[in-house]
């Protein structure tokens, strides 16, 4: 079948072209502005294409029930308590949009909600992240499509009927599939990096590679295998409070990604 490319940045995505990298920040900012810019500012450093973050109405998202939660942390007593104090709002990322600018680098986010799909689309991102629990949510992924920017679907948990069903809801130009499996962090043996081949061999759309495990190789294996585009978490140090930490890569572990079969060629 004839390969798709993608154009996120002015920058192409497909076979032959760099592997895209993709550093997600997601919430390893711990809700502090200054983390989020440093953060920014390891990616910069290691070549990546872009940053990315994560968008959520708090009250949309989570059920009353599960906001009252007993759950300590840094912002206090409740669930509801942490994820509020881990959600960036306008005045933030307004601020992340600017330094991303001065740096030279794009962000984007993977919005939870459609309000935060409107919300995202006022600072006129690149493109979309639909994580992977949201793959079956069809009003969300019409909503993210109608905005007429490309897409980054994962695809972790999710059967093959599933994400046919997605691709097809979404249609395949301007998509782009990542293979992942969502365990935090991921053993090497639960990787499933064949999936990648597969997924090409089903679709015309770039794919490419979410991963969560802590080292780099498997990466550099699922470009090997036809992955165009890679994203990794990335965090300052592995040992900081916060449930995504240990599953990121910390400042040299990010910059290996920038690896010269990575960035020659891809899929």
């Amino acid at each position: 079948m004839e390969r798709k490319k993608v154009t996120i940045g002015g920058k192409t995505i497909g076979e032959g072209e760099p592997t895209f990298i993709i550093a997600e920040i997601g919430i390893n900012h711990n809700g502090s502005l200054e983390n989020a810019q440093k953060l920014i500012d390891v990616a910069v450093d290691a070549g990546c294409d872009a940053v990315k973050f994560q968008k959520r109405t708090i009250d949309v998202v989570y059920t009353p029930e599960e906001l009252v939660r007993p759950r300590e942390s840094v912002f206090g007593n409740t669930n509801g308590d942490l994820k509020r104090g881990l959600e960036f709002g306008e005045k933030e990322y307004a601020e992340i949009d600017r330094y991303c600018k001065e740096k030279g680098i794009m962000w984007f986010a993977s919005p939870w909600d459609e309000g935060s799909v409107d919300f995202l689309a006022k600072f006129d991102i690149p493109c979309y992240k639909i994580a992977s629990p949201s793959l079956t949510d069809d009003n969300l992924l019409r909503h993210v499509r109608s905005k007429g920017k490309s897409i980054i679907l994962s695809t972790g948990m999710s059967t093959v009927e599933q994400i046919r069903h997605a691709v097809e809801v979404l249609s395949e130009d301007d998509l782009v599939l990542l293979h992942c499996t969502s365990t935090y962090p991921g053993a090497d043996e639960e990787l499933n990096l064949k999936v990648i081949p597969w997924l090409k061999e089903q679709f015309s759309c770039p794919i490419g590679y979410s991963g969560h495990e802590v080292g780099v190789y498997s990466s550099l294996v699922a470009a090997v295998l036809g992955a165009c585009v890679v994203e990794r978490h990335i965090t300052l140090d592995r040992a900081m409070w916060g449930s995504d930490q240990a599953a990121s890569l910390e400042p040299q572990g990010i910059e290996r990604l920038n690896f010269p079969f990575c960035r020659n060629s891809g899929g």
